[in-house]
């Protein structure tokens, strides 16, 4: 396996919270060298944040789907609310990642970004 080495960018425009992209992938890879983590393979940073993206994209649908927040009070007795998640196994160019996949107590969510009984690419 040959090692992936990522060079920090100057940003040409920051975004409104003032970290630039390659602010933060400096960030992320520094943080993973100290803490020893490789960027690629088993376990490695970029199928971690994989991982994360994966499950962020999923509390946003599930949100759009349930019409509130997690842990809104709004949410309560509305007729379908979340219900927990299930664990599932996405194969990407990262490698296998198991991500935790939102439900909903009507069972009527339909995830999109990882659409039931998909596994990948």
């Amino acid at each position: 396996m040959t090692e992936t080495v990522v060079e920090p960018h100057e940003a040409t425009e920051p975004p409104a919270n003032g970290t630039s992209d390659e602010q933060l992938i400096a960030m992320l890879v520094d943080r993973a060298r100290t803490e020893g983590l490789q960027l690629t393979g088993e376990g490695g940073l970029l199928q971690q944040l994989t991982k994360r993206v994966l499950e962020s994209a999923l509390e946003g649908e599930i949100t759009d789907h349930v019409g509130y927040d997690k842990h809104d009070a709004a949410g309560k007795n509305s007729g379908n609310s979340r219900n927990g998640t299930r664990a599932k196994t996405v194969l990407t160019d990262v490698g296998p990642v198991e991500v935790r996949v939102p439900r909903d107590t009507a069972g009527t969510f339909e995830p999109q970004i990882v659409k039931k009984r998909q596994r990948g690419d």
